[in-house]
């Protein structure tokens, strides 16, 4: 999401406030003590305190510390582009083609690994965690086949893109991704960066190649493992963009991952309603495998942003998506997306139904969704997905499992 808990890492310069859902305590915190206007910062645990509109209570697991150095080697800069116009466009403008009308993929975003952003290598249980097997299995009890495991490319590879992997953080990461292809589902590899190494944006693509190659190498067996390039560029040049993504393809497969899907997202935060303005050059990315899908994010609050439970209209939904499906079709490509949500209300209900409809009514270019996001530190964040008493998850469980492969 584009204002997550992870906003300060890619900050050239301490924030004032920390912003909705942000970090804003915590032992070694050196970022914003105070929240945005309409957010409080509520005590999680000893290490971390959140942004939020309301108390949510501590969950914690078993702690595991994690040493590594944190010096970097790769220094890059970073290049600014416009961001595109936020209009949105009408769903009139998807015509449905030859579609199933089912999904292939409908899961949740699993989030912790990305936590605690300002302390780097971190300690599990501390400043991260990783995601509840029993919350997911809940989940996929109930049809739910895919989940997104962000993670920090800093903890995995903690000096340099090129560099040894960290083995505790790598072992738990292995041990998630393991846990949901073993009971029949599909991992996402997430590395949740924003394009980003340190804070710095990454333009060295021989690094990020070879980076990938290493991160492939440990899952080129697992089928059910999916490469997501990484989460949500933004505010970089549209070329190198297009570049990283072709790099991490080439060293995915270069690694003898030949069997898995790679999801590729694009600038402007990968969002679907700004794709046609923005990424259309990505149509230009090849893969010998044949397997790329195009990762688009997309909320319905006033910005897109997602950081508000006040959905536009109750079709804001559909018509978001819709020119990106016109380009899917067009392009013979096919898409997911990757982040959507919406505020536990009847208007935004309305729209993530339209938004699902949509998607399967559309289904031979789009392969699903997944809702943002679950994971055990979530406490009342508004579109929280961890059962059994998540914000979303209490509010949208029933809608969305009518929607489940």
């Amino acid at each position: 999401m584009k204002s997550s808990i992870l906003a300060t890492v890619f900050a050239t310069g301490a924030f004032a406030q920390s912003g909705a859902w942000g970090q804003c305590g915590g032992i070694n915190h050196s970022g914003a003590t105070t929240c945005v206007s309409g957010y409080s910062c509520v005590y999680v645990n000893d290490w971390y305190s959140q942004c939020q509109p309301s108390a949510a209570a501590p969950t914690t697991t078993a702690k595991t510390t994690t040493s590594s150095a944190v010096a970097t080697t790769l220094k890059t800069s970073t290049t600014t582009t416009a961001k595109a116009s936020s209009t949105t466009s009408s769903a009139a403008a998807a015509t449905t083609s030859a579609a199933s009308g089912k999904l292939k993929w409908l899961g949740v975003n699993q989030s912790g690994a990305e936590f605690g952003n300002d302390v780097f290598p971190g300690t599990w249980g501390k400043h991260f965690t990783f995601p509840d097997n029993a919350a997911m299995q809940t989940l996929i009890g109930q049809g739910y086949n895919m989940f997104r495991v962000a993670f920090s490319m800093e903890r995995l590879t903690p000096n340099t893109l090129t560099g040894a992997f960290d083995a505790a953080y790598l072992k738990n990461l292995t041990a998630t991704v393991n846990y949901i292809t073993n009971a029949g589902a599909y991992a996402i590899l997430d590395p949740h960066n924003f394009g980003r190494f340190y804070g710095n944006v990454i333009t060295d693509t021989a690094a990020f190649q070879t980076w990938w190659t290493n991160v492939a190498k440990q899952y080129a067996s697992n089928s059910k493992v999916i490469f997501d390039t990484n989460n949500e560029y933004h505010d970089m040049d549209q070329t190198l963009v297009l570049n990283l993504n072709q790099v991490a393809i080439n060293g995915i497969r270069a690694a003898g991952a030949t069997s898995q899907y790679i999801f590729v997202e694009g600038n402007s935060y990968s969002g679907a309603w700004t794709w046609t303005q923005v990424n259309t050059n990505l149509v230009s990315l090849t893969d010998p495998q044949n397997k790329i899908v195009y990762e688009m994010h997309q909320y319905l609050d006033s910005d897109g942003s997602g950081t508000s439970a006040t959905c536009v209209s109750s079709t804001i939904g559909a018509e978001r998506i819709a020119s990106a499906t016109a380009w899917l079709r067009a392009n013979g490509k096919q898409g997911i997306i990757g982040e959507f949500a919406g505020g536990a209300n009847s208007v935004c209900q309305a729209a993530v139904k339209g938004l699902l409809d949509h998607l399967k009514a559309n289904s031979d270019v789009w392969t699903g969704g997944l809702w943002w996001g679950g994971g055990p530190w979530w406490g009342d964040y508004i579109f929280g997905y961890e059962p059994p008493s998540g914000t979303g998850y209490t509010y949208y469980n029933s809608l969305l499992r009518n929607y489940t492969p």
